[in-house]
């Protein structure tokens, strides 16, 4: 089976004309697990310019686990505002159904750090470009950004190449 394959799609959530791609069928799955940290390993073991994994709240934090467990690298977290215990940097955004903020731990890594983001998927793109820009105001250097699954139809990986940044994903599903 496919990653794909593993993944439920939910008509009309969070609202009416959106397409829910719903990886939690393939976290809950073992060998949907073993699936995701494989291919990730296979993509990013060995590489030089990655020194921390980055995870967006809150299924990022499950891939970005994962994912820095595997590579043997720290792992931070970027989470909804009033969450992180210490002195933060926050930004606001716009999502595909709404507008949205997250922050991050002002001393989260070092100056110059090279910082893979990861988030389950990309849709509009404003949730990891928010990412970028908080990594970014804390002078660090991104050096990827990873995703289970591209919707590409929204635009979001479109936008993020477009700016010069590298991308890469499991799969793709078409269409809203």
């Amino acid at each position: 089976m496919s990653i794909k394959s593993k993944i439920r799609t939910i008509k009309d959530f969070p609202k009416p004309g959106i397409m829910f791609r719903d990886v939690s069928t393939l976290f809950s799955d073992a060998e949907g697990i073993k699936m995701i940290v494989n291919s990730f390993k296979e993509t990013y073991d060995g590489r030089k310019d990655i020194d921390f994994i980055v995870g967006i709240e809150s299924r990022g934090f499950i891939v970005g686990s994962l994912i820095a467990s595997a590579l043997d690298k720290g792992f931070i977290m970027i989470r909804k505002p009033g969450k992180l215990p210490s002195e933060t940097l926050s930004i606001s955004y716009d999502l595909e159904y709404g507008q949205d903020s997250v922050e991050i731990h002002k001393d989260a890594f070092p100056i110059g750090s090279r910082i893979l983001i990861v988030d389950d998927l990309i849709a509009s793109g404003g949730t990891a470009l928010a990412a970028i820009s908080l990594v970014e105001q804390l002078k660090g250097v991104v050096s990827e950004l990873a995703f289970i699954v591209d919707l590409p139809d929204l635009g979001g990986s479109k936008k993020i190449t477009n700016k010069g940044y590298k991308i890469f994903y499991l799969t793709q599903f078409e269409g809203k």
